[in-house]
């Protein structure tokens, strides 16, 4: 799982804004059926979002992290799925949620991929809950210092 030909940055929405919205709308829209006025809200320019680069500079993946350590809008686009993108783009926003000071990251998860969180940390909590049309989890991990 060759992860150094990526890159990543983490920033306000004013310089994600269009990436970011690029592959959410490509991840969540078009493949997952999400309707544009759920993706796209309010909170985006209060959060700090990280953006995942190719070698050649072309944006792949991106997520979020909320003022409160909320953790969310993770995407990565298909062809860049399965060679850790989405792993670093989560241990990016997890580090920013440490610097910030909160003792936990949240997320709700889509059910389909609780395990890739698990692997970092993630504990499930409370019940399986539909978002979207999709059946999601809240899950939280315990930030350590250092």
């Amino acid at each position: 799982m060759p992860t150094s030909k990526f890159s990543i940055v983490v920033c306000n929405w004013d310089a994600a804004r269009s990436e970011a919205r690029r592959i959410r709308e490509l991840v969540f829209v078009h493949e997952q059926g999400v309707p544009l006025e759920l993706e796209m809200d309010e909170q985006d320019p209060q959060c700090d979002h990280a953006l995942a680069y190719a070698a050649d500079g072309t944006a792949v993946g991106t997520g979020r992290l909320l003022p409160d350590g909320h953790i969310g809008r993770m995407a990565v686009l298909a062809h860049s799925r399965g060679q850790g993108v989405g792993a670093l783009l989560l241990q990016a926003l997890v580090q920013q949620a440490r610097s910030r000071g909160h003792a936990r990251a949240r997320l709700n998860a889509q059910v389909h991929v609780l395990g890739f969180y698990r692997r970092f940390g993630f504990d499930v909590e409370g019940a399986e809950f539909m978002e979207a049309g999709i059946p999601h989890q809240a899950m939280q991990c315990e930030l350590k210092r250092g």
